[in-house]
């Protein structure tokens, strides 16, 4: 593992890939920290910060060229604005259940889903992770298991949530 592939980056990469990290961080704390608390509200203003700073900083990445300067991975942008912006109508509602399901689905889509794709070799993440001559197979391996426990998290959030 070596930062070199990310300290060498262009700045707005830095800036997005730290924030993506972070927000990663702080939305596992948030997902499982007891709700409604003052700390809860701090932390979670805190988080959609930091996810509208990774979704503005991934708008002005433009190194795989699809359509346009954008990619498909691009849609995750308004995927992250439109999900935040409706949990946090929901939580001025006081749709608290809507506001959860909301910020879970924007933290598993916008963050983890796309966040594994940053694992495929000649991805900049592949190569601080695995060096850039590692190949396809810790990529694979190091994907498989960040879906897997992706999903065991979200179906352990939503029968939790169901629950209550």
């Amino acid at each position: 593992m070596s930062l070199t592939p990310l300290l060498s980056a262009p700045v707005v990469i830095q800036i997005h890939a730290f924030s993506a990290i972070a927000a990663t961080g702080l939305g596992a704390v948030v997902l499982f920290a007891r709700k409604g608390t003052p700390m809860h509200k701090l932390m979670g203003r805190v988080w959609v910060l930091l996810m509208l700073t990774v979704a503005t900083s991934a708008l002005f990445i433009n190194e795989i060229r699809m359509i346009g300067p954008f990619s498909p991975i691009h849609l995750f942008v308004f995927v992250t604005y439109g999900g935040i912006g409706y949990a946090l109508w929901q939580i001025r509602r006081g749709d608290v259940a809507r506001h959860r399901a909301a910020m879970q689905s924007v933290y598993f889509q916008a963050l983890l889903l796309t966040g594994a794709f940053t694992l495929l070799p000649g991805r900049r993440m592949h190569d601080v992770l695995f060096g850039p001559d590692s190949g396809w197979a810790p990529a694979l391996v190091a994907i498989g298991l960040s879906l897997t426990v992706t999903m065991l998290i979200y179906l352990r959030l939503i029968r939790g949530w169901r629950r209550a």
